[in-house]
């Protein structure tokens, strides 16, 4: 199968492409930066939110995969991020029909379906969310899916809460605050709950949506473990082997918090302040047998920390460890 990537150089394309290529599938990457992709396939220098390079990475493509999110501003860039990604989807979702692309396969946020209850599988994309109170990053998130769904029917949206992985930039910020923190002073946040999934999880499902007879839909994924924040952020010094006293406070002042955090981790401000703007409850998947319906089995949250972290020392130490 002809497939597109876009996002390659990304912390998922870079796991889905090699992924993609061991499964015998043609692959061509679309990059602003070339030279950033890691796999030995195709690529093409382009971007969505100018539509560079669209008309030739969708070229005799079957499925694409649409991996691209815009909470960090790059250079030259303006507007806030819901702008910058509309627009790209927009761009994105045009070329692919005129491409004749089959299915559109789109990774984004899980939502807060337990505040409104969750629409039917099936429900039509366009009609998907409209009741339920959602952040500015989770918004824009089911805003994109709509987009993209709308545009080509047998498209498939994959929704996902934190990620577990050595490049994934939630799993990070974890990591650098029970490194740097001496006292763990967490945020009402932490009582909250969600579903966190392992890298090579999320990896197979993607993987396995270019071919999987289920198109036109949404599917919540999550790993096996229901964990509260804390408890993540628990487990992870746990698995590091350090010990961090804890302190739960009963508010969350988010603009202050996290750009606090984001000063201590070296991160950028904008991406954690959306990160942490949508910690307004539990993120907790639907009922949709993902797992099931693509054939994945699911690590456990140790093991996927446990892999990660052993990643991630491979190419820098930890300074906790």
């Amino acid at each position: 199968m002809r497939i597109l990537v876009t996002g390659a150089s990304g912390f998922v394309g870079s796991l889905l492409v090699p992924r993609l290529l061991s499964g015998g599938h043609q692959v061509r990457a679309l990059a602003r930066d070339p030279t950033r992709v890691r796999a030995e396939t195709e690529v093409v220098r382009g971007d969505a939110l100018t539509g560079e390079g669209l008309s030739r990475a969708l070229d005799e493509i079957e499925v694409a995969y649409y991996l691209i999110h815009s909470m960090e501003r790059s250079s030259g860039e303006r507007g806030p991020f819901e702008e910058r990604e509309r627009i790209a989807a927009e761009n994105f979702a045009e070329a692919a029909v005129q491409a004749g692309v089959r299915r559109i396969v789109y990774l984004g946020g899980l939502l807060p379906h337990a505040t409104a209850g969750h629409p039917p599988a099936a429900a039509p994309p366009a009609k998907m969310h409209e009741r339920v109170p959602l952040s500015r990053h989770l918004a824009s998130r089911a805003k994109v899916e709509r987009i993209l769904l709308n545009a080509i029917g047998d498209s498939l949206a994959l929704r996902a809460s934190i990620v577990i992985g050595a490049r994934s930039r939630s799993f990070r910020l974890l990591v650098h605050l029970v490194e740097r923190l001496p006292v763990l002073t967490l945020p009402a946040w932490h009582r909250f709950r969600t579903q966190p999934i392992d890298a090579r999880d999320i990896a197979e499902m993607l993987a396995a949506s270019a071919t999987a007879p289920i198109g036109g839909r949404s599917l919540d994924v999550g790993g096996p473990d229901v964990l509260s924040y804390g408890e993540m952020i628990a487990h992870i010094a746990e698995l590091m082997l350090v010990h961090r006293p804890t302190l739960g406070l009963g508010v969350s002042v988010t603009s202050v918090t996290a750009r606090l955090a984001a000063a201590i981790t070296q991160e950028d401000p904008e991406l954690v302040l959306g990160l942490m703007g949508s910690l307004q409850g539990d993120l907790l998947p639907a009922d949709d047998h993902a797992a099931e319906l693509l054939n994945v089995n699911l690590h456990s949250f140790d093991a996927a920390v446990e892999h990660a972290l052993s990643e991630w020392e491979e190419s820098e130490p930890l300074a906790a460890r």
